[in-house]
């Protein structure tokens, strides 16, 4: 079996994406008027250091994995079984199952990037050499509660998100702790609950927008697991504020069987952290190596049980709302910790333990 990888930010730079560019001319003229601007001068030149920039990074990003995409279908048009994308890599992840067209993937993930970087006051850090639990027992004891996780890239890779003056107090906390602390170059507070102000919009954008069900399975980053039906809105939605579990989605698809991954894009950021989450696998017994995809802890318990039980659409009740309300998405892990579904209504989450199905 093989899995398609696709890349979100941190994957760019200057250059990137030359022999697509030339192999796919009508694509690449395709998001230029789409974009409003040349992506081939962006990409290979940057002539106004705009690369960078979260507005040009995910809409260049997209493009180039896009066509990185189509150049190896040509070599090997065999479909691949499963796809997978980090963060923005999710969308040409989507793209490439055919759940949505080039042109309305590019036009989402522009309005995407345009909104992310209106959020300001944000910053990311890598935490290096700490699992997730030793780093949420550090935010508790130094009483940084108001960081997310944003990534958990692989069992010694994670990134923290938060405002900034929580993310410069967690240094010291981390390094205290014995990991290595690297903050980010980056415009905002990305996967966090900061970016719950532009979800509404988002969300207004993704209705705009026609999907079809995946013609292979694609890996949602907030579930690490298989998009369920009519639930690709939802999840994408929620992608802003919630983590990236690239390490679950990872082991979700080892479980599988004999898995070959194939990054397509401009680096090779995925498959050194899919090396890293085989390595961990490996190195665990069989025992602990099946909790890690069974999902066995209690939180993941819940949500499982949840899940199924409970479809998208479920009408639940919530003591402090009043009025029944009607489920938008699978039960999932919100900012890396709390059991929780969104909701119609509200627009926004519920944690599980407050919604009574009905």
């Amino acid at each position: 079996m093989k899995s398609y990888l696709f890349p979100g930010q941190g994957a760019q730079y200057v250059g990137m994406g030359k022999a697509w560019f030339e192999l796919f001319p009508e694509q690449t003229q395709t998001a230029s008027e789409i974009l409003g601007y040349c992506i081939k001068t962006l990409c290979l030149d940057d002539p106004h250091n705009q690369l960078n920039q979260t507005e040009y990074t995910q809409p260049a990003l997209y493009v180039v994995s896009a066509l990185a995409f189509l150049a190896h279908q040509q070599r090997d048009p065999i479909p691949a079984d499963f796809m997978a994308g980090h963060s923005l890599g999710e969308y040409t992840a989507l793209f490439a199952a055919g759940a949505v067209s080039f042109e309305d993937g590019l036009r989402l993930v522009q309005q995407r990037g345009a909104l992310m970087s209106q959020v300001d006051g944000g910053a990311m850090a890598a935490v290096l050499a700490l699992d997730e639990a030793t780093i949420r027992t550090c935010l508790t004891e130094h009483q940084l509660e108001t960081l997310d996780i944003a990534n958990l890239n692989s069992p010694k890779q994670s990134v923290l998100s938060g405002l900034n003056n929580d993310i410069s107090r967690a240094q010291q906390a981390i390094e205290l702790a014995g990991g290595r602390f690297i903050r980010l170059n980056t415009s905002g507070a990305f996967h966090s609950r900061y970016m719950a102000g532009v979800q509404a919009d988002f969300a207004r954008c993704v209705a705009e927008v026609e999907f079809k069900a995946p013609s292979v399975p694609v890996i949602a980053n907030v579930s690490a697991r298989p998009y369920q039906d009519h639930t690709i809105q939802s999840q994408l939605i929620a992608q802003l504020t919630g983590s990236v579990r690239w390490t679950d989605s990872i082991a979700y698809l080892l479980a599988q069987g004999d898995m070959t991954f194939v990054e397509l894009g401009p680096k090779k950021i995925l498959t050194k952290l899919v090396a890293e989450i085989k390595q961990q696998a490996a190195s665990l017994p069989a025992s602990n190596a099946a909790k890690t995809t069974t999902l066995t802890d209690p939180t993941a318990q819940q949500i499982e049980r949840w899940n199924q039980s409970h479809g998208v659409g479920t009408q639940i009740r919530v003591a402090h709302l009043g009025e029944p309300l009607r489920t938008r998405t699978p039960a999932m892990l919100l900012f890396g910790h709390r059991p929780a579904v969104y909701v119609e209504g509200v627009q926004g989450y519920i944690a599980l333990d407050e919604a009574t199905p009905l």
